[in-house]
């Protein structure tokens, strides 16, 4: 279980919008697929994996209006197999199956039991795929998460995923004190640094790429969300606050593995897609990170992300 990520599922404001940032800005191969209703949505192949567009208000996200990542879809050969290892591990449907992507049949798992990430089975969609030169593949999901224990006994314990790494995200501020004089010069001194925001990070492998669990360090810390400026630590910890204090723990953001993040950032900017950040940063495990706006990409959070392995 949790070795092929079939597609991720994203709500968006936007259709056309967000197809033209996938398909024409960033290179990734459109397939339009049957939405299980008759009528068709485009599909964008990432690596081994596919992000899939659908509408507000779409059945296929339950209705859901706010835009978004909405769930992720794990590929089985068949639903009823697939249904029986979920709740051998202890992982029990939420519904019953239906005709969901492709016309595959699918059935929702319990949230209650995915550490409150929207997880569907489904029988394995064909796509079409093609390299794109700037996109390698989902680098990671980001998910907005309360307790990354939970999240680790859910996937990695019961569902077999393995874990990739943890990590510690901290953004300090080191108080300097000066001692000036007008006949002894100036002396510094700089005191204990003191946190102002920080993040518990997990990642757990689930087909070829990974959910980032991230965890406020400090719940007395609400972190900022400073609209207007550059990604900082403690404006991601915000805004993973924000985020479960409005919706509870869930999918927050898309990651996309990228070999120039610069060059990526600025085709968006060029193409009219508003960079959070400008140019890379430092992020996790040793890469360079950059956020682009969601009121470019139809309400979704993209980031990409440059580094090793």
């Amino acid at each position: 279980m949790g070795r092929d990520l079939a597609y991720v599922a994203l709500v968006v404001s936007d259709t056309d919008t967000t197809a033209q940032v996938l398909g024409r800005e960033l290179g990734l191969k459109r397939n339009d697929l049957d939405d299980g209703t008759g009528q068709r949505l485009p599909v964008f192949a990432i690596g081994e994996s596919a992000l899939a567009l659908f509408p507000q208000g779409h059945p296929g996200v339950g209705g859901e209006t706010r835009p978004g990542v909405h769930h992720i879809a794990l590929g089985v050969d068949h639903i009823d197999d697939g249904l029986a290892v979920a709740e051998k591990a202890g992982v029990s449907a939420f519904g019953k199956p239906e005709t969901g992507l492709g016309g595959r049949r699918r059935v929702a798992l319990s949230p209650d039991q995915t550490a409150g990430i929207k997880t569907w089975l489904t029988e394995r969609v064909s796509i079409d795929r093609a390299k794109a030169p700037l996109i390698e593949r989902l680098d990671h999901l980001g998910i907005a998460s309360a307790d990354n224990q939970a999240g680790i006994a859910a996937w990695s314990h019961r569902l077999g995923c393995p874990i990739e790494s943890q990590q510690t995200d901290m953004e300090v501020m080191i108080p300097v004190e000066s001692f000036t004089s007008d006949k002894h010069g100036v002396v510094y001194h700089s005191r204990a640094p003191i946190p102002v925001g920080g993040l518990r990070v997990a990642f757990i492998t689930v087909g070829d790429t990974d959910l980032e669990l991230l965890q406020n360090f400090n719940p007395q810390q609400r972190g900022v969300v400073d609209h207007g400026s550059a990604g900082t630590t403690r404006q991601d910890q915000g805004a993973i606050a924000k985020f479960v204090a409005s919706r509870g723990p869930g999918l927050h953001h898309v990651a996309m593995k990228t070999p120039d993040i610069n060059a990526v950032l600025r085709g968006l900017d060029a193409a009219g897609v508003p960079g959070i950040d400008k140019k890379g940063r430092p992020g996790s495990r040793a890469g360079l990170i950059g956020f682009v706006h969601p009121k470019g990409t139809g309400g979704v959070l993209f980031h990409f992300d440059e580094r090793p392995g």
